[in-house]
C-alpha cells in the first residue's frame, strides 16, 4: 500500500469527489484472493466507493499516518450482504458474549486499526463489529464470516517481510511456495535456468546469475530487515551465500547442512573474508526442529521458523506474553 494512493482517496473524498479504488491497491478484493466466494470479488470494491462520503476521508488519512509511523496497520472493510441478519445476528455458543446488539448497521464499512486495537470510522460500530475489526490485526482476519449477513477483509499498510532464497534447491522451491503463501515477499537465485524458473518459484521474483556461479551476486543486496536462506545445490555455493548475506548484516541468516559440513563451510567463510561474531549469527541447520527430512518436511521447518522470527521481530516482548496470556499459554 503507498501512502500516495491513500491521501489521494482522502483528498477526493473531502473535495466531495467519488474516488477509484483499484484491486492493485486492495488486493482482497481481487478476482484471485475471492475465488469462490459468493459474496466477494471486485464489484464489491466498486459498490464499497460508491458508498463513500467526506465523513470516511479520516480513516484513509490515519492510514497514510500509519504508514509515515511505520505502524502495524491495516485498513479493513466490512461487507454486508444481508442488512437484517448482519443488525439482528446474535452470540453464539463458541464466541466470548458481545452483547444483544448485532452489527451497528447493515452498511458496507471502512475503516482503520492496528495492532493497538486503535480503531477509526466514519460511523458507530457494535461491540461485536470490534471484535471483527480487531481481529484484522491476525492478517487479515480469523473470524470473517462467524456472524451472519456479513463478512470482513483488510489489506495491510505495511510491507512484508523479504526472504533471499540463495540456491534454486529442491528445499528451497517447497519454502518458495509456503513463504509466499504465509505472506513473505520471497526472491530467489540461482546460475542454472534450468532450476530457477516459474515452474519451480511461480511466487518468486527471480534472479539469474550469469556464468555458471554465484559470482554475479555481489550486483544485488540485501536490507538490513531481509531474512536468507542459503539453500545452493548440493551446497556448494554456500559459503559464498553466508559471506554475502553478513555483508549486507541480515536480519536473519540461516543454513542447510550437518556439522561436518558446516565445519568446511566455516573455514571458506572465513576465508572469503567473514568473520567468527558474523558466523556465530548464522542459524545452522537451518529451521525448526522436529524430525523433517523430505524438502517438503523441510520447507515446514524453515518457514515456522521464518513466521517465529517475523513474530519476535514484530512485537516486544511484552507484546507476546500478553498474547502468550490470552491463549493461557503462560
Amino acid at each position: 500500500m503507498k501512502k500516495e494512493t491513500l491521501e489521494r482517496i482522502a483528498a477526493k473524498l473531502r473535495a466531495g469527489e467519488r474516488p477509484t479504488l483499484s484491486v492493485d491497491d486492495f488486493p482482497c478484493f481481487s478476482a484471485g484472493r475471492t475465488e469462490g466466494n459468493p459474496y466477494v470479488g471486485p464489484q464489491t470494491l466498486e459498490e464499497i466507493a460508491a458508498g463513500f462520503t467526506a465523513d470516511d476521508a479520516v480513516v484513509f488519512e490515519r492510514a497514510a499516518h500509519a504508514i509515515d509511523e511505520g505502524d502495524l496497520a491495516w485498513i479493513g472493510f466490512k461487507i454486508v450482504w444481508d442488512a437484517d441478519a448482519a443488525v439482528t445476528n446474535t452470540d453464539n455458543e463458541v464466541t466470548k458474549k458481545y452483547g444483544d446488539v448485532g452489527s451497528a448497521d447493515g452498511r458496507h464499512l471502512v475503516y482503520f486499526c492496528n495492532d493497538a486495537k486503535e480503531i477509526v470510522a466514519a460511523r458507530a460500530w457494535s461491540p461485536r463489529d470490534a471484535f471483527q475489526m480487531k481481529d484484522a490485526t491476525r492478517g487479515p482476519s480469523m473470524h470473517t464470516e462467524q456472524f451472519p449477513g456479513l463478512t470482513w477483509t483488510s489489506v495491510a499498510l505495511f510491507d512484508p517481510v523479504r526472504v533471499w532464497l540463495l540456491g534454486a534447491s529442491d528445499a528451497a522451491s517447497e519454502v518458495s511456495a509456503l513463504a509466499a503463501h504465509v505472506g513473505f515477499e520471497v526472491v530467489a537465485v540461482d546460475y542454472d535456468a534450468a532450476y530457477l524458473n516459474e515452474d519451480r518459484f511461480p511466487d518468486a521474483r527471480r534472479i539469474l546469475l550469469p556464468a555458471g556461479s554465484f559470482d554475479g551476486l555481489d550486483a544485488h543486496a540485501a536490507a538490513p530487515e531481509d531474512y536468507v536462506c542459503v539453500l545452493t545445490r548440493g551446497h556448494m555455493f554456500d559459503p559464498e551465500g553466508c559471506v554475502w548475506a553478513l555483508k549486507h548484516d541480515a536480519h536473519y541468516v540461516g543454513m542447510m547442512g550437518c556439522k561436518g559440513k558446516n565445519d568446511t563451510v566455516h573455514d571458506l567463510v572465513l576465508a572469503k573474508g567473514g568473520t567468527e561474531e558474523g558466523w556465530a549469527r548464522v542459524k545452522r541447520p537451518i529451521g525448526l526442529k522436529f524430525g523433517a527430512k523430505t524438502p517438503a518436511e523441510l520447507a515446514i521447518a524453515i518457514v515456522a521458523e521464518l513466521v517465529d522470527v517475523r513474530y519476535r521481530q514484530r512485537y516486544s516482548q511484552e507484546a507476546r506474553d500478553r498474547h502468550e496470556r490470552s491463549l493461557g499459554r503462560e
